[in-house]
Parts: structure tokens; C-alpha cells; sequence
């Protein structure tokens, strides 16, 4: 990883960088309540990663505990955004309730959603 990116990364309280690797980045979502209160810092945040390093983003979710439509809103936008350049946004480790509510809005349909990371290597 480079030390901009780190820089860049540790100015970030919302989302934390695990892994660069060559095709993608693992970000951590760092906070319980993914609500209206972050979601454009989140979305503004995850953009810039795309855009910064036009690699897909795996995003970490085990940390959520509530999600609200405003949070999804800025997944959606973030997905919108990773496909107009060619990239993919997976979803991984999200705790049951979180999972269940993508599934009753059929998110699931629209995002990749895997139980762990290792699962969603297999398919990036």
C-alpha cells in the first residue's frame, strides 16, 4: 500500500482499508449505525477509493448492526458508480438483520452478497 493511500485511508473514520491487492480493495465499514448521519461521507469516501484506483471494492460489513435506506442509498450509488468504470462492489459478512433486509428489498439481486471474504475471492 502506498503512503498517500494510508494517509488518505487513516483520514477516513468511517471505512478502514485491510487489503490492496491487485484487482480489488477489502474495506471495513467501522461503525454500528449506518445511517443518514454517515451515508455521504461513506459514499464520498468509497467513491474516491474507486475513482483513486479503479479496482473493485469489497466492502466489510460486520461491524453494521442497523443500516437505514439513507446508508443503502449510498451503497446503490457507490455500485452505480464502480459499474460506469468497470468494477465491482461485493458485500461480505453483513451480521442477519442487515442480510435480511437486503434480501426482503431484494438488494441481493443488485449487489453481490457473500458470507465472508474468502467466499467472494472465488468469485472476483
Amino acid at each position: 500500500m502506498t503512503a498517500a493511500l494510508s494517509i488518505f485511508i487513516e483520514q477516513l473514520n468511517m471505512i478502514k482499508l485491510i487489503k490492496d491487492e491487485a484487482n480489488h480493495l477489502l474495506i471495513e465499514v467501522t461503525v454500528s449505525e449506518a445511517n443518514l448521519e454517515n451515508a455521504d461521507a461513506f459514499k464520498s469516501q468509497v467513491i474516491e477509493l474507486l475513482s483513486t484506483h479503479t479496482k473493485s471494492v469489497v466492502i466489510d460489513l460486520n461491524k453494521v448492526e442497523y443500516i437505514d435506506s439513507s446508508f443503502l442509498g449510498a451503497l446503490v450509488a457507490i455500485l452505480k458508480h464502480a459499474i460506469t468504470i468497470k468494477k465491482e462492489v461485493v458485500l461480505v459478512n453483513l451480521k442477519k438483520d442487515v442480510k435480511d433486509l437486503l434480501l426482503l428489498i431484494r438488494l441481493d439481486k443488485v449487489f453481490k452478497i457473500y458470507d465472508n471474504y474468502k467466499e467472494a475471492l472465488s468469485h472476483l
